[in-house]
């Protein structure tokens, strides 16, 4: 198979099975969150703000760096067994740590003592993104496979919640279908590398464990103090409103992000390739940074604007107990765009020109930035300070990320042919 055709097979594949991955959660949001009502709806909602941490902290950056390597090894049987079997090994062990200091948080902070089985249910999310190594199939290039077991986790989830959830005293089946459908998908994912790509587990060496962790640590301490801006913001909303403001605040997020994610596709497609023809000719890989800069800029510009322009007919579907969160659907408009531009510079490009250290510095900046707005905004503005806390932190990410590739002659806005 050609390059175009292997790149368009993936691409369309991943974008046609992932249109039902994103089309079951805007199901199933608005029905939860009439179901619930806001007050429930937002504890489950901090309750994944919360356990999206331990997530953040098993991936390790493996996502991304961990791709590049089977990428560049995916002829090879048994170095890419080796890459699996120690990044496997590392995010069982970090998995553990997880699961240990949420037992201490829960047994001595008053905060996640109540509802505290909400925590362990939602828990069971990590254990599966663990069992299920996204970053092996994008590597060699089978996003299919990623679209297919995602869709059988969301199909899951959609019929466990239109099943059983029928008023608010059910929340807790939401967090337990979550964590039985990632878990299923991450087993199976397991047998397929298994049974369908010879790749076994080898008892890592000591150098390889260390390799691991080293090559992945920028990325990690890049997605650690990411959160703090992104997935942060409904974890500390949480400390200083009620269950009911997080409902508000956390529709408003999960509309806006659930179609700001029909950019992955693309980048999911993109980012392994990208990795492999730069080490070809950069020159080319300038032309696919460029050619995908302007189909997002368009594609999420338009996005952004008809976000912020129907927000009032969007929170119709949830009904008028959620009508509070209009005003913020309507300051969270940009961040489609912002986040299509920060995956082009910052994972496309500064990832690919093994730019990561800076990258790293870049989202720390950021992340100063975000802890001031958020001691500024959040106590005293509660979720319009949130919502404003978000977009502001992004925008300031993209801009930074935008300034040093000018510095450093990476002009990806500039198209050539």
């Amino acid at each position: 198979m050609s390059t175009k055709k292997r790149l368009l097979t993936n691409f369309l594949s991943l974008a046609s099975v992932q249109g039902l991955t994103y089309i079951l959660p805007l199901i199933t949001l608005p029905y939860l969150a009439i179901v619930l009502g806001p007050s429930k709806y937002g504890l489950v909602n901090f309750a994944q703000a919360f356990i999206q941490y331990f997530i953040l902290f098993t991936d390790y950056g493996f996502n991304f760096v961990a791709t590049k390597e089977v990428s560049l090894a995916r002829d090879d049987k048994k170095k890419l067994s080796i890459i699996f079997s120690s990044v496997m090994f590392v995010r069982f062990m970090l998995l553990i740590i997880s699961f240990l200091i949420l037992v201490g948080l829960v047994c001595f902070i008053p905060k996640f003592q109540t509802n505290s089985i909400i925590y362990f249910l939602t828990f069971g999310m990590v254990l599966g993104n663990v069992l299920f190594p996204i970053w092996f199939f994008q590597g060699i290039e089978q996003m299919k496979v990623i679209s297919i077991l995602n869709a059988i986790a969301k199909i899951i989830f959609t019929i466990g919640i239109f099943v059983f959830v029928k008023e608010k005293s059910q929340f807790l089946y939401v967090p337990l279908f979550n964590t039985l459908g990632s878990i299923v998908i991450g087993i199976v994912a397991l047998y397929i590398i298994y049974a369908h790509y010879k790749i076994s587990f080898i008892k890592p060496s000591k150098s390889d464990i260390i390799h691991q962790l080293k090559e992945g640590w920028h990325i990690f301490v890049s997605n650690i103090v990411t959160s703090i801006y992104t997935t942060s913001n409904i974890f500390i909303l949480g400390f200083f409103a009620s269950d009911k403001v997080v409902g508000y605040y956390a529709s408003a997020e999960k509309i806006v992000k659930a179609i700001s994610s029909v950019i992955s596709p693309l980048v999911q497609t993109v980012y392994p390739y990208l990795s492999k023809a730069l080490q070809d000719s950069k020159e080319r890989a300038m032309w696919i940074l460029s050619l995908v800069f302007i189909l997002i800029t368009v594609s999420m510009g338009v996005l952004s604007l008809v976000i912020g322009f129907g927000a009032p007919f969007v929170v119709k579907i949830l009904g008028h107990e959620y009508e509070n969160s209009v005003p913020l659907i309507q300051i969270l408009s940009g961040l489609p765009l912002l986040l299509g531009w920060a995956n082009v510079f910052g994972i496309l490009t500064m990832i690919n020109f093994d730019y990561k250290k800076e990258l790293s510095r870049i989202y720390i900046i950021t992340s100063i930035f975000g802890v001031l707005l958020t001691i500024v905004l959040i106590p005293t503005f509660k979720q319009y300070g949130t919502a404003w806390n978000a977009i502001l932190a992004e925008a300031l990410a993209t801009f930074l990320m935008a300034g040093f590739l000018w510095k450093k002659g990476i002009h990806v806005w500039k198209f050539k042919r």
